[in-house]
Order: structure tokens, then C-alpha cells, then sequence
């Protein structure tokens, strides 16, 4: 069997994508087998990856979303040390793939299959995966809504924010995290549990987390006592709301939440009001770029898309 041979799994909504579609050919002219399947409803990305082990390809190719990543990822740690994936980022966001360093362009992306796997973690809970980062809070609920003039105003924060124009239905959750020599309680705007370190299309809630350390990265933001004034301030004035976070880094915290704070696992809804998140260390093998940000300490880069 040869060793360069790898199976595409493809977002039903790349199908017509002629970058991609070029990125392949070129590939193959290059001595690659590349087969390529397309997803159409839930569960297919799960189940094409049980049909590509079975059909003993040992590298597949994720192209979609950071949700079609996602549950990519989940379905090879369910089947671990079968096969590495590679990251083909044809998303909106493209959190998890812009922090790593890895090419957006399809053509850059298909060349990583060239390159050896790294190791990287998981995060879990409640048996479920996620590749790059839990988010909670008001703006999690609505960061779908976020309009682009919010952005311009708010930059990194708007995400967080997008209801910040209407002070009236802006809100705090009341939470309680603990996990080893750890305990913080109170009331929160947000949330962030990373393996990765960004989300909502480019903004840093975990910026020094990394996907080799066996460990999640916690961030908090805290609700001042007087919301909407402290948060008027704090825009008027020109402070950065980066230094009100509370950050640690944690292998597992447990979470219990009072009604109001929305949880999302990498952009996917999850319900519960007492969680516990672990870091499941080198779950799979994931070809990244040499000298990622993500790996092994290397300096952070500023991915705001």
C-alpha cells in the first residue's frame, strides 16, 4: 500500500470549491493518492472516517469548518494511533487552524501532508470532544449576531460583546470552577476553556495555550458590580478588557453554572448546569506546521480575522 494516500473528507458545501478542487489535482500530479467523500447530514463526517480506517488509509484530510474539524478529530480519538489528520480550513472562523499557523490557502494546506504528525491533546466533556475551545457567556449566545461595526468598535472584545449596544439585556452568570489547587466563584461575562487559543473568528480568549501540555487553559472575565457602568468606562477610556481576565491552567476543572450562561463547544451548543472538562494529553496525531505557535512553547502570533 503507498504511503502517499490519503482520504479527503469534504464539507458538502465545498463541493463546487475550485481552489480545493485544484489543490487536489495538484497533489495527485505530485505521486499523491487523494480520494476525496463529501458530507451531507450529521454523522457523516464519523462515520466516512470508520470507512476510511477500515479501508486502511492511515492520513485523512479534514476540509470544513472548525465544527467539520471538530468532529473529525472526535471520530480518529474514538479509533486512536490508526491514522493523523491533516487541516484543510474552509471555514468562516478557522479558529483553531489560523492559531496553529496553518495555511488557509487550500494548495498551503495539502502540503502539511508532507510533513510528520505532532501529538496534540483533547479537550472532553461529558464523553464529548472538542479540538480547540469551550466558550460561555452572554456573548456566546449571540456571537453569531455580531455585526461587523461592533467589531470595528470593539475589536477583540466584540465577540463577547455583540450585545453590549443594547445595555438593557446585557447580563452576568453566576459560576463556581474548581479543579487541582484552584477555586474561583462568582459572577462571569465569560468564559473560555482552551486547548486552542481563540475564538469567534480571530479573538484571543487563551493566548498563551498550547496543544502539547497535557493541560486546558482557563480564562474568566468577571462581572464588575456595576456592569454597564464599569464596561462604559473601560471602552470610553481606552483600557483594554484583556486585563480583567482571570487565567489559569488547569488538567481538568469542574464547572457548576446557574441558569443564564450559554455553553459552546467549539460552536456547538452544550447544556448542563455541573460540567467537568479534562485535557486528554497527545490524543491524536495532527499534522502542524514547524514551529507552530501551538506547540511546545513558541511565541504567540495575532491571528484576528
Amino acid at each position: 500500500m503507498s504511503e502517499r494516500r490519503a482520504l479527503l473528507i469534504l464539507h458538502g458545501k465545498q463541493a463546487l470549491n475550485e481552489s480545493v478542487r485544484a489543490a487536489v489535482e495538484a497533489k495527485r500530479e505530485k505521486g499523491w493518492e487523494l480520494a476525496v467523500r463529501l458530507t451531507w447530514e450529521a454523522g457523516d463526517a464519523q462515520r466516512l472516517v470508520t470507512e476510511a480506517l477500515e479501508a486502511g488509509y492511515t492520513q485523512i484530510i479534514a476540509g470544513g469548518g472548525d465544527g467539520t474539524l471538530r468532529d473529525i478529530a472526535e471520530a480518529l480519538a474514538q479509533q486512536p494511533h490508526k491514522a493523523s489528520l491533516v487541516l484543510l480550513p474552509l471555514g468562516t472562523a478557522n479558529d483553531f487552524s489560523r492559531a496553529a499557523g496553518i495555511p488557509l490557502e487550500p494548495a498551503e494546506a495539502l502540503e502539511l501532508l508532507d510533513t510528520p504528525p505532532s501529538a496534540i491533546d483533547l479537550g472532553e466533556v461529558g464523553g464529548q470532544i472538542f479540538l480547540n475551545m469551550a466558550t460561555g457567556g452572554f456573548g456566546s449566545q449571540v456571537t453569531a449576531n455580531t455585526s461587523e461595526d461592533l467589531k470595528k468598535v470593539l475589536g477583540g472584545a466584540a465577540y463577547l460583546f455583540t450585545g453590549l449596544s443594547r445595555f438593557s439585556e446585557l447580563h452576568a452568570a453566576h459560576g463556581e470552577l474548581q479543579g487541582p489547587d484552584f477555586h474561583w466563584r462568582g459572577d462571569l461575562l465569560a468564559l473560555g476553556i482552551g486547548n486552542g487559543r481563540q475564538a469567534g473568528g480571530g479573538h484571543v480568549l487563551c493566548p498563551q495555550a498550547l496543544v502539547d501540555d497535557g493541560m486546558l487553559d482557563i480564562s474568566i472575565l468577571p462581572a464588575p458590580q456595576e456592569l454597564v457602568g464599569t464596561l462604559k468606562n473601560l471602552l470610553s477610556d481606552g483600557f483594554g478588557i484583556d486585563n480583567m481576565f482571570v487565567r489559569t491552567r488547569l488538567p481538568w476543572v469542574e464547572i457548576k453554572v446557574a441558569e443564564g450562561l450559554y455553553i459552546n463547544l467549539d460552536g456547538e451548543p452544550l447544556e448542563g448546569d455541573s460540567m467537568r472538562f479534562e485535557a486528554r494529553p497527545a490524543a491524536l496525531r495532527v499534522h502542524l506546521p514547524k514551529g507552530s505557535p501551538l506547540l511546545g512553547g513558541k511565541p504567540s502570533v495575532n491571528h484576528q480575522g
